[in-house]
């Protein structure tokens, strides 16, 4: 059985306009002007327990709006939805009992207090039996790695530290799903890197579902099986990361190294040579055009090879193309294209 499941969920708000000028400020005092905006507009999805999905679109998607709803702070205008078979917006403290949040801008630990002390008066908030908070406790110290700093103030962590104290006090009472709204926000690539290990250390251990909103494609490409795109707060990809890459992603980057220098002739079919170097390229491959394996093969008949890469573009270029494709064509449940190698399994090596 599913652990979340959104019908058809819909959030309107009201949003007071001012008019330009003074005299249309003074105009606003006497008589306001409201516009609706739409900011989930019948979203519906299922989730399983123990997925972990991604769940991304640029700002204003609907996304924070969406997590909202589901943690029980904002009430729907339409559509219904149950977490854990309760009514979110209506069992909101029953709830708070099995799942966990931690949102990247809104901290929820003391900042004057070191975090030890914040995971105490949890502890107290959730009713937490002694023995167990304290066996819960040190699963997380250990799987986070934050001992060195739970005596230390919250206002002298590094962002990094404090978002996995913040990830450990959303967990001390044992939630069976954590919703994860940006957080890796601001953190350097090192931080990031960590967050991730941990955040992935506790769903193997657990079996932790969980739902993650984020603006990074490595927190993506990293973490989650599964991805949902919104925008304009609909749902416009519902699949696996990996059918994500394959419908979208076309374009490879692959960097040879040789083992003796390039001649200034060299040149590649069917895809572009990007950069040239003494003892290497760097060259841009479109795989519905050629197979990444055959260009692969003419590379290596045509000098040794010391080294070679294939890299993807960044995730942000995947959405990005999403977005920008025809909204006539229904992207969700869309074919997917012959892979090149069918296509073209005929054509003879390139030189």
């Amino acid at each position: 059985m599913p652990v979340v499941v959104l019908d058809n969920l819909h959030k309107t708000f009201r949003v007071k306009q001012k008019a330009p000028g003074l005299r249309g400020s003074i105009r606003s005092l006497v008589r306001a002007e409201w516009n609706t905006v739409e900011a989930v507009k019948g979203v519906s999805l299922a989730l399983d327990e123990g997925d972990l999905l991604a769940f991304i679109g640029p700002n204003g998607a609907g996304k924070s709006t969406t997590i909202k709803m589901l943690t029980g702070i904002l009430f729907p205008t339409g559509g219904q939805a149950q977490v854990l078979g309760y009514v979110p917006w209506q069992q909101r403290r029953a709830l708070a009992y099995h799942i966990g949040s931690v949102f990247g801008q809104k901290p929820q630990l003391w900042y004057h207090l070191p975090p030890q002390d914040t995971f105490e008066l949890f502890a107290h908030i959730y009713e937490l039996d002694r023995t167990a908070f304290q066996k819960r406790k040190d699963f997380l110290v250990e799987a986070l790695g934050i001992g060195d700093w739970l005596a230390t103030p919250v206002r002298k962590l590094s962002l990094g530290q404090r978002m996995r104290c913040e990830i450990a006090a959303s967990l001390l009472h044992g939630p069976r799903i954590l919703f994860l709204d940006e957080p890796t926000i601001g953190l350097d690539v090192i931080a990031k890197q960590q967050l991730r290990e941990a955040i992935k250390t506790l769903h193997d251990a657990e079996n932790l579902t969980i739902f993650l909103t984020s603006h990074d494609a490595g927190d993506v490409e990293s973490l989650c099986k599964r991805v949902i795109v919104i925008n304009h707060g609909q749902v416009i990809f519902d699949d696996r990361t990996s059918a994500l890459k394959r419908r979208f992603l076309r374009r490879k980057i692959i960097g040879v190294r040789f083992g003796e220098p390039v001649p200034d002739d060299f040149s590649v079919r069917d895809a572009t040579l990007l950069k040239r170097g003494t003892w290497g390229v760097k060259i841009e491959l479109d795989t519905h055009v050629r197979p990444v394996d055959d260009l692969i093969k003419a590379l290596m008949s045509f000098a040794p090879v010391v080294d070679i890469t294939v890299e993807d573009p960044p995730m942000e270029q995947i959405i990005r193309e999403i977005y920008q494709a025809d909204e006539s064509v229904q992207i969700k449940g869309s074919p997917e294209p012959a892979p090149a190698s069918a296509e073209r399994q005929s054509e003879p090596a390139a030189e």
